[in-house]
């Protein structure tokens, strides 16, 4: 398959508009950049403050450590740190270079602001909104459907930003859709490399170091070293244990950014380090590892379309598949192989739930990983999981639209059931 110009621009596109920097968990860093926004507008620090988020955001902000705050968890903390010291202009980067003696005045904002909380009414999982009060004034910031979607900004009766809005459970830019798996397969052969090698040389350098930075520390559960630990240096290890390590860092306050797949760090970690790990062990060149890595991330995001940025599907699950697909390119899978080891991968771990962003994570992506990995050898060794056995369906884009089902219609329910389970301890705390 030859790809045309256009398209092959459009898939260079697509990794270039996913594979951006964020520093810490994105759905707290989206709350601090609300905050960020709302002091700008505001011109000053707030009095009180009305906040409305949608249940996953609480799911994935209650329980994970925000950078550069002390170590501090929650919404408050990271709503808190964005209004004190946050950068609106750097976005996902909101709260880098801050110097720990700013960290006072989150206590005594904490201290002397009044904020409320409440439950968003909206369709679209991925809901913000903040209304800060200071005198006589007011502003107003809204972010829907993805971290840096600001589609309102108000300061009194003056609206300085309004830009219209789907209210929808999915929200994918139209150029995800023409992404497949077989085009994929031959854009990661025939790209040019200079249209994407500045991000992915980013993301092999970021996302590296915090897998690095979680095996020298002491970050959460530790559970990359404790894999490295009990079972060995295999490449197959390796590739489970540091992808984990990263987590166990940005999920425990490490002050280091990360390239993000599908608007998660711990999925752009996924995606990304076990295929860096096989590309050490096989000795390939830095070009092989370009494209293994355009194909773990590309399937990533493809993964991800149909079943949006927040659910109750782990979305470790779909990157783990990415990591798996991609290693399989770099030991020479063509389309068939890699599209084998997709739904062999899918099959095992679909359904794997997502109950908000935490030190566990780093548990899952190793899950995650494990399948993928499996996915492959159960290729390479001449076994596959077939049409009409369970969820898995004719064809890897079958397979994937029953899988993208399943997330985003049928484990609805779930997510209600988790989102409940965890809010009601939230918001008992105020």
């Amino acid at each position: 398959m030859i790809l045309d110009e256009k398209l092959k621009e459009t898939y260079s596109a697509i990794l270039q508009e996913e594979l951006i920097v964020a520093m810490g968990c994105t759905e707290p860093i989206a709350i601090a950049y609300s905050g960020a926004l709302i002091r700008q507008t505001l011109k000053q620090l707030p009095e009180r403050i009305s906040l409305t988020v949608s249940g996953n955001i609480i799911k994935n902000v209650k329980s994970v450590v925000v950078p550069h705050t002390g170590a501090r968890k929650g919404i408050q903390a990271a709503l808190a740190a964005g209004i004190c010291y946050g950068k609106a202009d750097r976005e996902l980067e909101v709260l880098t270079d801050v110097d720990e003696q700013e960290f006072d005045q989150l206590d005594l904002f904490l201290a002397n602001t009044k904020i409320s909380m409440k439950e968003s009414d909206a369709n679209c999982p991925f809901d913000i909104q903040v209304k800060a009060y200071a005198g006589s004034d007011s502003a107003y910031v809204r972010i829907i459907g993805k971290h840096t979607n600001v589609v309102a900004i108000h300061y009194n009766d003056q609206v300085l930003l309004e830009k219209p809005f789907e209210d929808q459970v999915v929200q994918a830019a139209k150029n995800r859709k023409l992404l497949s798996v077989e085009q994929i397969v031959a854009y990661a052969d025939q790209a040019d490399l200079s249209a994407v090698k500045a991000v992915l040389d980013r993301q092999i350098a970021y996302n590296s170091a915090i897998a690095e930075a979680g095996m020298r520390g002491n970050y959460g559960a530790n559970i990359g070293k404790i894999l490295l630990s009990a079972y060995g240096n295999s490449v197959q290890n390796r590739a489970k244990a540091y992808a984990a390590a990263g987590s166990d860092a940005r999920m425990n306050g490490c002050e280091l950014p990360v390239v993000i797949n599908s608007g998660s760090g711990n999925q752009g970690i996924t995606a990304s380090v076990p295929v860096i790990e096989y590309a050490k062990e096989c000795k390939v060149s830095q070009e092989q590892l370009y494209r293994a890595l355009i194909v773990s991330n590309l399937v990533t995001i493809h993964l991800k379309t149909e079943i949006g940025c927040l659910s109750a599907y782990c979305g470790a699950t779909s990157a783990g598949v990415g990591a798996g697909a991609g290693i399989c390119y770099l030991y020479g899978g063509n389309y068939d192989e890699i599209a084998h080891t997709i739904v062999n991968a899918l099959a095992i771990n679909s359904g794997m739930i997502c109950d908000g962003a935490k030190a566990s994570c780093a548990a899952k992506i190793a899950s995650a990983v494990e399948a993928g990995l499996l996915g492959m050898k159960m290729y390479q060794h001449h076994s596959q999981f077939y049409g009409g056995e369970g969820i898995v369906a004719k064809g890897v884009e079958n397979t994937i639209h029953a899988v993208s089902v399943l997330a985003r219609d049928g484990m609805r329910e779930t997510d209600h059931e988790i989102i409940h389970l965890m809010m009601n301890e939230e918001f008992q705390k105020g």
